[in-house]
């Protein structure tokens, strides 16, 4: 079966919503990747469209923006 994907840069807004979404979808249908932990899946996000964190991509390819956090950019750093 597969995931949605939240993508997020550890912060506490980030985190916030990451709790938000593992209760609302439930934590075996979605992903959770931290941008800030694992930097070589940036590219991977921002092929998928994701423009700023947290964002949660579904499983038929939409981008959901959530609650700003940080541009995409500034997570690149």
């Amino acid at each position: 079966m597969k995931k949605s994907i939240f993508y997020h840069a550890g912060c506490s807004v980030c985190v916030s919503a990451e709790q938000d979404i593992i209760a609302l979808i439930g934590a075996d249908k979605v992903e959770v990747v931290n941008l800030a932990e694992h930097r070589n899946q940036i590219e991977e996000a921002e092929k998928a469209g994701i423009k700023s964190v947290p964002a949660l991509v579904t499983t038929n390819g939409n981008v959901l923006h959530i609650n700003f956090g940080a541009s995409l950019a500034d997570v690149k750093g």
